[in-house]
């Protein structure tokens, strides 16, 4: 479809100006300096685990395979989604986690930060690593482009419009030819930090249209529920009339439109591009080496796409193994490093802004 085919070409110019820079400033050499985005030693000893964030999957599945042919060391990673993934963490049953979301110290199982730094024996601390934008993706006969905006994405998925010929969805896509079919809302069934992000958008900027408080599990009243970024995708994609939210990559992978998000400054198209605009503005709501942030939904940047997300990888600030907490310094120092996130737009991530990519660099060289 035009929508992807666009999206697809600009990532792929990104790739190739972030490849260049990246040539000149990576090193397979130890001993790097924190910020420097260069990448790290094969330090520590073993194998290690994860689990969490299925946002985070494709761009995991590359990380894990460029460390290995590098280092020799297999990092496995479990797509179970980001609540799964910070209890496992919790439990001590993985080396560090993915989630879309900071450990909260309000959620759903109880204070996330207390439990966390009870297991590790220390402070735990979010690292933003992957920007993974949401797409609102759809699949409408002979609809290549969709513009929406928050209200009505909200009243979409809050099941208010029904039909893709609402006058609603006309009036802000004019000319466009809009059947009279159902609309079929996908949301994801499993306790989720695509979900956290995505509802907190609808109600940060829509509040009257999506009333209910952001979380990583759905509370809309209408549509059908997959298991993570993977299952939605599919739904969509083999539904005809569907809509769902879903991490920029599945958009891809399932060859799915995706919706333009006009936030009052006009529509915004789902590139690499924008969405790192959406994430340069984030502040940083952690205190030290914890670098969760503040994602500005409302925004009306110029060119900025609003519906993003970071996945952080959780970790301890010191690990009672120091083997393997030099193990997961190497692995992280490797993802954070121009080296890697450069390769990101190739699969529908987008690498941290520069300024935000030197402060995660220097919190991993603090990992113990």
């Amino acid at each position: 479809m035009k929508n992807q085919r666009l999206g697809q070409m600009a990532a792929l110019a990104l790739v190739g100006s972030l490849a260049l820079a990246a040539c000149g400033s990576a090193s397979n050499g130890s001993g790097a300096a924190a910020g420097s985005g260069t990448a790290a030693g094969c330090d520590g000893a073993g194998n290690l685990s994860a689990a969490g964030s299925t946002a985070q999957q494709n761009a995991m599945a590359q990380a894990t395979a460029g460390y290995k042919t590098k280092c020799a060391v297999d990092v496995s990673y479990n797509g179970t989604g980001s609540g799964a993934g910070i209890t496992s963490f919790i439990n001590k049953q993985v080396d560090f986690a993915g989630s879309d979301s900071a450990l909260n110290p309000k959620g759903k199982s109880g204070d996330e930060v207390a439990k966390a730094k009870a297991a590790c024996g220390s402070d735990a601390w979010d690292l933003p690593m992957i920007t993974g934008p949401i797409a609102v993706a759809f699949n409408v006969k002979g609809l290549d482009k969709l513009v929406l905006t928050p209200a009505l994405t909200a009243q979409i998925f809050g099941g208010k419009i029904t039909k893709w010929n609402d006058p609603a969805i006309a009036a802000a896509n004019s000319g466009a030819s809009l059947p009279d079919e159902a609309i079929s809302v996908f949301f994801r069934s499993d306790s989720s930090g695509t979900t956290d992000n995505f509802t907190n958008y609808l109600n940060t900027a829509a509040p009257s249209d999506w009333p209910d408080a952001h979380g990583k599990e759905w509370t809309g009243k209408v549509g059908q529920g997959k298991q993570g970024n993977p299952g939605v995708g599919q739904g969509i994609q083999a539904t005809e009339g569907g809509i769902g939210y879903v991490e920029w990559s599945f958009a891809i992978q399932n060859k799915l439109a995706m919706a333009q998000i006009d936030n009052g400054a006009g529509p915004v198209e789902l590139t690499a591009d924008s969405a790192g605009k959406a994430i340069a503005a984030a502040t940083v709501k952690g205190t030290g080496n914890d670098l969760a942030l503040k994602i500005d939904y409302t925004t009306k940047a110029p060119g900025a796409y609003p519906i993003v997300l970071v996945t952080y990888e959780i970790v301890c600030s010191k690990y009672t193994d120091s083997a393997k907490g030099a193990a997961v310094k190497s692995f992280l120092t490797y993802m954070a490093s121009s080296e890697f996130q450069s390769t990101l737009t190739s699969i529908g991530s987008a690498p941290l802004p520069q300024e935000i990519q030197t402060k995660v660099s220097a919190a991993i060289a603090a990992i113990k």
